[in-house]
């Protein structure tokens, strides 16, 4: 081959090496921004992964309804934890290794978060935990933010609804054994002696337990005027079921995480009277939540949405406005969250960060009691 001729098949072969250059840059500005979505699709928590699915569907579908972000698709990969924190940590290493993904959400429970919070601090991805209401989740670097309200908040406030509202001196508490469970309960024991009542008994359970009827009647012998719970939607249903069968006829109070519509299918009569405290009810006449409960219905045939349909929905327009500050490179977006301003969100409407906590500032709570198979605004009255 002469000089010519391999001068010539050099050029060509750069020029197709630039073309095809040009083609994948072209290419990936057009690829869909990705994040990364750490929860339960299967085991005892799945509920709640198709919950979030729904959320954010119907966030994604607004975004791209109005242009996406700066033209492009915001989209998510799925990775089913089962909210185990063997499975978190290792759905961590995939995505801090993956640079297609930019910010990743979850997990589920923060046990699951916090145990992988260490890989996302050492990888620079942002952990944005949205249903993570322990207050050490954000004190795991400066990487993990939340949207969920803390229980050092929280609790508190269901503490003064229990006490300062319904008048209850004499408390039992039921609370799930996880380090959420365990958390939420110092937390809401002690506001509740501070406002003044006592707490007779404190119980714990395992997320699998179904019979409680022994734990009851310890509770019932105790003598409470309240009993409170510290549970998810079905644990809470089945207690709430099992407490009336016992002859318990006591004051329900429960934690803002049973709060849904299948609290009241699984509870039926037994959760009628139950006292709530949320962050999220579908009365509130501000426009993000209609706005949200009209978008909810229309997309999936008329179903309720619940708070957790709520949760993953700000989560999602959340990571929209944080994207649109910080773009595609990681550390930028870390940096964004402390920038975005009075994002509209269903659970704090006008929602900011503090930059100390990395938490949103200012939810709301509205105090809630089960009326003739409903969710309503407590009305002051006695039960």
């Amino acid at each position: 081959m002469s000089n010519i001729d391999r001068r010539t098949l050099v050029k060509a072969s750069l020029a197709m090496m630039a073309g095809a250059a040009f083609s994948r840059s072209a290419f990936a500005d057009t690829d869909p921004i990705m994040l990364g979505v750490s929860g339960p699709l299967t085991g005892p928590n799945a509920q709640y992964g198709t919950q979030w699915k729904q959320g954010f569907d119907l966030a994604l579908d607004e975004i791209m309804a109005a242009g996406g972000i700066n033209g492009r698709k915001l989209a998510y990969t799925f990775e089913d934890s089962q909210s185990d924190p063997r499975q978190s940590v290792a759905i961590a290493q995939k995505f801090v290794s993956d640079p297609k993904i930019v910010l990743e959400l979850g997990d589920f429970s923060s046990p699951a978060s916090m145990a992988a919070s260490p890989i996302y601090q050492r990888g620079g991805l942002v952990q944005f935990g949205f249903t993570n209401s322990h207050p050490d989740f954000t004190k795991g670097g400066d990487f993990m933010w939340s949207t969920s309200v803390s229980q050092a908040d929280e609790q508190p406030l269901l503490a003064r609804y229990a006490v300062k509202s319904l008048g209850l001196k004499k408390l039992a508490v039921l609370h799930l054994n996880t380090d959420w469970g365990r958390t939420s309960r110092d937390y809401f024991n002690n506001a509740a002696k501070e406002y003044g009542a006592e707490i007779v008994i404190t119980e714990g359970y395992i997320a699998e337990e179904r019979d409680f009827r022994s734990t009851l009647v310890r509770v019932r012998d105790a003598n409470p005027d309240g009993l409170v719970l510290i549970s998810y939607y079905s644990d809470g249903a089945l207690i709430a079921r099992q407490a009336r069968q016992v002859g318990l006829k006591q004051v329900i109070c429960a934690a803002s995480s049973v709060y849904s519509p299948k609290f009241l299918e699984l509870g039926g009569d037994a959760v009628e009277d139950v006292h709530v405290g949320t962050r999220y009810f579908p009365e509130d006449p501000r426009p993000e939540v209609q706005k949200f409960i009209a978008g909810f219905k229309k997309k999936y045939n008329g179903l309720e949405p619940d708070a957790f349909n709520a949760y993953a929905y700000d989560a999602m327009n959340m990571a929209a406005a944080v994207i649109r500050i910080g773009g595609t490179d990681r550390k930028a977006i870390r940096d964004a969250f402390a920038k975005v301003k009075d994002v509209p969100s269903v659970i704090f409407g006008s929602a900011t960060f503090d930059v100390a906590t990395r938490r949103v500032k200012g939810a709301m709570n509205a105090e809630l009691v089960v009326r003739k198979g409903q969710f309503t605004l407590w009305d002051g009255k006695p039960t």
